[in-house]
């Protein structure tokens, strides 16, 4: 009989090789800027522009995550508004794609393919290209220079993806839940609240956290353009405002950016076994 591991391990040596070479090199394109920024913020000036380069920092300290605080004006502030418009969007977000996800999946009502053509199309168009006519918007509404400015176009453009995303995975609970419901008397908003959504919770995780991401990482042109005080200035911006201005301190301004990130991360790191059971939910029935 016929080992179970001699159907498994099926690559030979050179294959194996090759797969982790393969994967060596990709880690080492995707890790080296971090990498290389995380060694710059530990450098004295004097070292970054030295010949020879020196790829490890000679006598680095971590110097310039202290002095930072103080050469960047309201970075502590800057970082709050980051966190809270990601929040907030990622809050919004939810709240819509939830129902319109089970909508979408559960309901055949007119006009549904031609509308998630048009969420799919909506991903094609950049930002920039709508700056004009949501600035003219914003401006009508009279909320420019607020965190709504920021808050609502970037949730406007993380729903399409979303609700793809959230679509797929309910389509993937079987329906004969939803119907034993339905036989013992609940009704359509009893069933999505005690049923669907208890069972859609990895997924609705992986929207969650993958939105959260894109609300962080996309609120530099919004904010750019639909603000100018400094009390809600995101990150992006605020880095932007000090260092693009005068002479470009390259250490203090790594260091920024990695604390910057650090909400982020930590995010991505409680909520990471979500993200694991939310992309392998459904794999095996």
């Amino acid at each position: 009989m016929r080992q179970p591991n001699s159907m498994i391990n099926r690559y030979r040596w050179y294959e194996i090789v090759g797969i982790y070479t393969g994967i060596a090199v990709f880690l080492t394109f995707v890790l080296a800027p971090f990498v290389e920024g995380f060694l710059v913020s530990l450098k004295p000036l004097s070292q970054l522009f030295s010949s020879p380069y020196r790829f490890w920092p000679e006598n680095g300290s971590f110097e310039a995550y202290r002095t930072m605080w103080v050469s960047v004006p309201g970075f502590a502030r800057y970082i709050f508004n980051s966190f809270f418009i990601s929040g907030v969007a990622t809050l919004v977000v939810l709240l819509l794609v939830v129902p319109a996800a089970y909508a979408f999946a559960r309901f055949d009502f007119r006009g549904r393919g031609p509308l998630l053509g048009a969420f799919l199309a909506v991903n094609m168009f950049s930002g920039a290209v709508l700056l004009i006519p949501l600035f003219r918007l914003m401006r009508s509404f009279g909320v420019l220079n607020t965190y709504l400015a920021m808050i609502v176009p970037g949730a406007a453009f993380l729903i399409p993806t979303a609700i793809w995303l959230l679509r797929t995975y309910m389509m993937r609970i079987p329906r004969e839940l939803e119907e034993a419901a339905y036989v013992d008397g609940a009704g359509y908003f009893y069933t999505f609240r005690r049923v669907v959504l208890p069972l859609a919770a990895p997924g609705i995780a992986v929207v969650a956290i993958t939105t959260f991401i894109g609300a962080y990482a996309q609120q530099f042109i919004f904010a750019l353009t639909f603000n100018s005080k400094t009390e809600y200035m995101p990150l992006p911006i605020g880095l932007f405002a000090y260092f693009g201005r005068q002479e470009v301190v390259w250490n203090e301004l790594m260091a920024a950016s990695f604390v910057g990130i650090a909400p982020a991360l930590i995010v991505i790191f409680f909520l990471q076994r979500y993200l694991v059971s939310g992309l392998t939910a459904g794999a095996v029935k």
